[in-house]
């Protein structure tokens, strides 16, 4: 099996190279350091399979993984990264990649997933398991905002009342209580502060003033 590692910090890589090369089925370890170096050396070989973080220079290890995807259907990728950010999780998911595993996970673990995904098979961390099984229990249509009720939030991160988000959306002071109401509900949360966090973990923050 040959394999690509792509991540920004050597001392990592390095790391991960010598612990994958001394299993007997791997007969060739590469590395890259950005995502550029990565697709140059795809060009030149394609890996049976590709394990790659996240947040490498310059695109981003998403953007890599539907090149790989798109270029090379058959080969298999891996995430490994230090983000479980639901938000993060589902764009990484979403690449068709098999695994995710968290950087903070034993090396076993790893050798894990990688002969899961070798095999045919998926693998996730136990955290990664957790996001996954929340969102099929609380699907996106019920547990993400609607456009109404993301209006609605980014006007209380203003602090405006209910009288004033009305007035600025153009309903009534009622129904903006029950944007509200159901924002609250669905966040699973009573305070401002834990709104905050699920617009970061959810990534609802970027529109935002």
């Amino acid at each position: 099996m040959k394999i690509l590692l792509v991540d920004d910090h050597r001392i990592l890589l390095d790391g991960l190279k010598f612990l994958i090369e001394s299993q007997p089925e791997i007969s060739q370890v590469d590395t890259a350091f950005t995502v550029e170096e990565a697709l140059e050396r795809i060009n030149n070989e394609i890996p049976d399979l590709i394990i790659s973080d996240i947040s490498i220079p310059e695109i981003g290890g998403i953007a890599l993984a539907k090149k790989v995807k798109s270029k090379s259907p058959g080969t298999k990728l891996i995430f490994l990264s230090m983000h479980e950010e639901p938000y993060r999780v589902k764009e990484a998911l979403a690449t068709g990649a098999e695994g995710y595993v968290l950087k903070k996970a034993a090396h076993e673990e790893l050798l894990k997933a990688l002969r899961e995904v070798a095999d045919g098979g998926m693998y996730f961390s136990a955290e990664i398991q957790k996001i996954l099984i929340q969102r099929m229990r609380f699907p996106e249509d019920e547990r993400i905002l609607t456009d109404r009720e993301k209006e609605v939030l980014t006007l209380i991160f203003d602090e405006f009342s209910n009288k004033e988000i009305g007035e600025k959306l153009f309903i009534s002071e009622r129904t903006v209580e029950t944007h509200r109401k159901n924002i609250y509900q669905k966040t699973k949360t009573n305070t401002l502060v834990g709104l905050l966090k699920f617009a970061l973990e959810n990534n609802l923050v970027g529109g935002m003033p």
